[in-house]
């Protein structure tokens, strides 16, 4: 049978050779954007609605101790730092064969400053990566609109205003109310976001002990998970611009006005900048820290890369060993 004789034909054929498989567009930058965009989507949509359930659905569906009830302990900060390790293991199974999974502005900078990513490729991510947390942050929105009222009735918060904080943080982050000025909240997002970079750089690098079994997404998961509880209360670990912005930018158009952008909270104000910079900072730092500390060393001593191991940006994929 010919090849030509196997190909979908009619409306089946046009979409193969438009949209589908065949489509060459999907080989380029467009096809590694939708990847991006779909991964950051999956990671905000399980992220944001941990929180969503944190804060609202549970105390409101009858499941909390009071109709306001959230943090009444510990184990409502473990359920959404575990929450989030979740959706940042979907996140990256999601996109990790396409474009690497870097999801995060700042993991792709990173990439492009110390791993050598096309520079020309960072607007692209980027901008795939907001998008998909702001659809992400809208599906979650969607999903949990009536907790969220019924949570600001009860603790009769006006949104847009400071008593609509505990609501709004379902989205985006924000500042512990011991903080009175941006420096505490600026180097505890750089430190969270140096740790995640530089780990992720060793959980990734095939001259080190890289995790096979295609485990390293989990990995990066159980890192994030440890940065939230470890480095967690003073910012909120955004730890990525996008997972931060996104979300920030739906919160706004949603009714959360100057909560959200430009993010006044009393004791800081225009804080919306600081997710954004500080994690690119943190991100160059921890990158250039694993660099000089480790993978310089691995590559002065001649390691070999490890055989049965193969890298895709975050993602680490097995692959069978080939006989010498």
């Amino acid at each position: 049978m010919s090849e030509t004789a196997t190909e979908p034909r009619g409306m089946t054929g046009v979409w193969h050779v438009r949209m589908g498989a065949g489509a060459a567009w999907r080989k380029t930058v467009w096809g590694e954007f939708l990847s991006e965009y779909l991964g950051t989507f999956t990671l905000i949509a399980f992220g944001d609605g941990v929180v969503a359930m944190a804060v609202a659905a549970l105390n409101q569906s009858g499941r909390a101790e009071t109709n306001h009830t959230i943090f009444l302990a510990s184990g409502d900060w473990l359920l959404i730092t575990w929450g989030w390790c979740i959706a940042v293991v979907l996140g990256i199974y999601v996109a990790g064969g396409i474009s690497g999974a870097h999801i995060n502005p700042a993991v792709t900078i990173a990439l492009a400053f110390k791993r050598g990513f096309p520079w020309a490729k960072v607007p692209h991510y980027i901008f795939a990566q907001v998008a998909g947390a702001f659809t992400g942050a809208a599906l979650v929105y969607l999903n949990y609109k009536d907790a969220i009222k019924s949570y600001e009735g009860a603790t009769h918060a006006v949104r847009g205003q400071t008593s609509s904080i505990a609501s709004y943080s379902i989205f985006a982050t924000f500042p512990s109310g011991y903080f009175h000025n941006p420096v505490g909240p600026f180097i505890d997002e750089m430190i969270g976001t140096a740790l995640l970079v530089g780990i992720v750089l060793a959980i990734i690098d095939d001259r080190n002990l890289a995790p096979t079994s295609n485990l390293g997404p989990f990995i990066i998961g159980l890192l994030v998970a440890g940065i939230g509880m470890s480095f967690g209360a003073n910012s909120g670990y955004a730890i990525n611009p996008a997972r931060d912005f996104g979300p920030r930018l739906f919160a706004w158009f949603a009714g959360w006005h100057g909560v959200a952008l430009p993010g006044n909270y009393g004791n800081v104000n225009w804080y919306w900048w600081l997710p954004i910079v500080a994690p690119i900072v943190g991100a160059l730092i921890g990158a250039l820290v694993y660099d000089v500390f480790i993978h310089e060393g691995l590559m002065a001593r001649g390691e070999p890369p490890m055989p049965q191991v193969e890298v895709k940006g975050r993602a680490v994929e097995e692959r069978p060993a080939v006989p010498e």
